[in-house]
């Protein structure tokens, strides 16, 4: 994480009153708060979804030079409840009625109290005996956060890339990152046997430590350094993710991963991101 100061972008419950007055190159409906070190906009209700580009100054106020000095951005973002609004191996554990068992298992790793492969493998274990064809149906269920392919078509057209790292699974993120335009991906292989997935996951887990090892790769094969890569996301096994990163971007984030964001993103989409990188 880089030593500037951090940006924290949140949402005030509706009804607040609102700004005296809306500074220049800030979207109308936000406010400035200053604070321990902290410094940002908070946006009232849902004034950040209907609010106007501010411009690329916006973003010399709170990202890491790098980040924005960079004209061809690299993004690394998680997938599950960051790039998606859904977690995958929850929409998968529903069709085997384990749905609840297994977000809590999830909801506890993302917390940072649990073995994230460990986890992931207690919670693989539930998907035993599936047909495999409910892969295809979660991909069909699988939605987008707000603002994120907006953003990912605004990096290409920058001459940029957005990579996806994932806890996630393969047979889930490919089919995504054809139809949505990601440069690259990585995520864990769920096994199958006979049309049914095994309950056990192939080869290496995706941790936190492989995630900022993507990233690293990734930022070489660009010819970028790791200095301007920005990365996103939201849970504990995303630490190593932002810390590797010039700028790390907390999304709707538990407080396990807050800490070590340089901007932390309280409302849940991409499109104040696409405003700090200028794009």
């Amino acid at each position: 994480m880089s030593s500037v100061r951090r940006l924290v972008l949140t949402a005030s419950p509706a009804g607040a009153p609102g700004p005296a007055g809306t500074p220049e190159g800030v979207p109308e409906g936000a406010e400035r708060v200053a604070a321990d070190g902290l410094v940002g906009w908070r946006f009232l209700s849902d004034a950040w979804a209907a609010a106007p580009d501010p411009g690329p100054g916006w973003a010399a106020l709170t990202l890491p030079e790098d980040a924005t000095a960079n004209p061809h951005p690299l993004v690394v973002t998680d997938v599950d409840s960051t790039l998606i609004q859904q977690e995958v191996i929850e929409l998968l554990a529903a069709h085997a009625g384990r749905e609840a068992e297994v977000a809590e298992v999830t909801e506890r790793a993302m917390r940072g109290e649990l073995d994230f492969a460990q986890s992931l493998h207690a919670r693989v274990e539930a998907l035993a005996g599936l047909p495999v064809g409910v892969v295809e149906e979660v991909v069909d269920a699988v939605r987008p956060t707000d603002g994120a392919l907006e953003l990912i078509a605004a990096v290409h057209a920058a001459g940029g890339r957005v990579c996806a790292v994932s806890g996630g699974f393969t047979s889930v993120l490919a089919p995504l990152a054809a139809a949505w335009g990601l440069h690259a991906y990585c995520a864990n292989e769920l096994e199958a046997a006979d049309g049914r997935l095994t309950g056990r996951v192939v080869g290496t887990v995706v941790d936190r430590a492989a995630k900022a090892a993507m990233l690293r790769a990734w930022a070489a094969d660009a010819g970028v350094a790791e200095t301007a890569v920005v990365a996103v996301g939201d849970g504990a096994n995303d630490i190593d993710l932002l810390t590797a990163a010039g700028c790390g971007v907390a999304l709707c984030a538990k407080p396990a991963l807050r800490e070590h964001a340089d901007v932390v993103l309280d409302v849940p989409s991409f499109t104040p991101l696409r405003w700090l990188l200028g794009l």
